[in-house]
């Protein structure tokens, strides 16, 4: 008599298998996702891999073919109508995709994506009919998202709602109305009837992100998804809803702050460092499609204690004003209050200014803060912090319509900073004539390059 064979758990977030069941992971220490699997018959793929026999394969339904023979019509984009949102996404969206958009609550994840059906039903089909969108929630009800179509002059007649939480019912709109663009509000209140646990829950998620991707690859329908984060900005339920979708962005922003900054964290279809920047407003959320005006408040000239630069958010360019101010003090630790910088970096500088340039703030508070609430973390505005202390020091401003770029070294010298030729481009597009840059072999017409070694040379330049 054959022993019966015995089933086998494993965990839904990294595979792991155990032949009994567990609370934790062992792997990846995650609870609760230990599921019991009934081990694979004889003669499958699965079990040959624990048997170490090759079994015969199941005869396919289409055979492969050269890949030279393959088109790629059906990879082709199609525009969003939001121009910042084809950006990070490559070019637009591509049929049967399907894209997870990710964020805070609160951050406008459901008003930018009723923007994005506005837009799309307003373009024309090859027909000559406007496109259709089907827009699915299951967090608000039909007249909510009514009034927010109204406020945000999303009405269209080819714009079609469902307050739907049920994925089967969801599946019967589809077929139905036959969209071009399905959204879906959020993956982690939808309900797959036929699988264990709640809405929300790791096996619940699963499926139905498994279930609109089978639907998307099937009918070519693109799908875009609404995705709750974590309290770590993580999306919520199991790390396996990446790997199911073809595209993962990351709408932020500020509570204290109407800029909204759309990231593309995977896409299988373009690059991942473009940002999208956009606007939160009363009428809804906007592109904004030159940023760099938000950081800037001093354009003709700069007072004292102001240097302005130019940060790269992803691969592009913006530029962004840092300020300083030093206030002599009696305190035997003063205070160093960093707003929008790495926190870190300023002390580093403050010592370099003191030991290799002579300007000494250890008996002054000194305050360095960006402009428009930017966050700017890279080396690249460690000159910046040195030009707009020493500025605010000598109380003397620098000079009119100058940027300034480079990292400073503990040695005092002035070290290279990537793409400084975009950066310069976007500031000589500003109106900016001068620039104070590292020494490198770069020229930009109508623009005067100022190279500087070191701290000191760069500080001289205030005399």
């Amino acid at each position: 008599m054959a022993k019966k064979q015995r089933s086998i758990h494993q965990c839904n977030e990294c595979g792991y298998s155990s032949p009994k069941w567990l609370g934790r992971c062992p792997e990846c220490g995650s609870w609760g996702t230990m599921e019991e699997h009934q081990p694979a018959d004889n003669g499958t793929a699965a079990q040959a891999a624990v048997s170490g026999t090759v079994t015969k394969g199941l005869t396919p339904t289409s055979p492969a073919i050269p890949i030279t023979t393959i088109t790629a019509a059906a990879a082709h984009t199609l525009t969003t109508g939001i121009s910042e949102l084809d950006r990070v996404l490559g070019s637009g969206i591509v049929p049967g995709s399907v894209v997870l958009l990710a964020g805070e609550p609160g951050v406008g994840k459901s008003t930018l994506l009723l923007e994005v059906a506005s837009r799309w039903t307003e373009q024309k089909t090859a027909e000559g009919s406007n496109r259709v969108a089907l827009y699915v929630t299951a967090e608000e009800s039909a007249g909510q998202v009514r009034l927010r179509a109204e406020r945000t002059k999303a009405l269209q007649p080819t714009l079609y709602l469902a307050a739907e939480s049920n994925l089967d019912v969801v599946f019967g709109h589809v077929d139905q109305l036959k969209p071009s663009l399905l959204i879906v509000d959020s993956v982690q209140t939808m309900h797959a009837a036929g699988v264990e646990g709640v809405a929300g829950g790791v096996a619940q998620s699963r499926a139905v992100t498994a279930a609109l991707t089978t639907l998307a690859k099937n009918t070519g329908i693109p799908v875009l998804l609404v995705g709750h984060v974590t309290k770590d900005g993580n999306v919520a339920g199991p790390r396996v809803l990446e790997h199911l979708v073809d595209v993962v962005l990351n709408f932020e922003g500020d509570r204290h702050s109407s800029l909204r900054m759309l990231r593309g964290i995977k896409n299988r279809f373009g690059a991942t460092d473009e940002v999208g920047c956009f606007e939160q407003q009363s009428d809804g959320i906007k592109e904004v499609a030159d940023p760099s005006g938000l950081f800037l408040s001093h354009r003709d000239s700069t007072p004292d204690g102001t240097a302005v630069t130019v940060a790269m958010d992803g691969v592009r360019p913006i530029v962004a004003e840092v300020q300083s101010l030093v206030v002599p003090t009696e305190a035997k630790n003063p205070r160093r209050a960093v707003t929008g910088l790495d926190a870190t970096r300023v002390p580093m500088v403050l010592a370099v200014l003191s030991a290799r340039a002579g300007r000494k703030t250890h008996n002054c508070e000194v305050y360095v803060a960006t402009v428009g609430g930017m966050k700017v973390g890279e080396p690249a505005t460690d000159l910046a912090i040195a030009l707009a202390t020493a500025s605010a020091l000598k109380k003397k401003p620098l000079p009119k319509k100058t940027v300034v770029l480079g990292e400073v070294g503990l040695a005092g010298e002035i070290r290279a900073v990537p793409n400084v030729e975009r950066r310069l481009a976007e500031a000589k597009r500003l109106g900016y004539t001068q620039a104070i840059i590292p020494v490198l072999d770069v020229t930009v017409p109508g623009m005067k390059i100022i190279p500087v070694a070191t701290v000191r040379d760069a500080i001289n330049l205030l005399n």
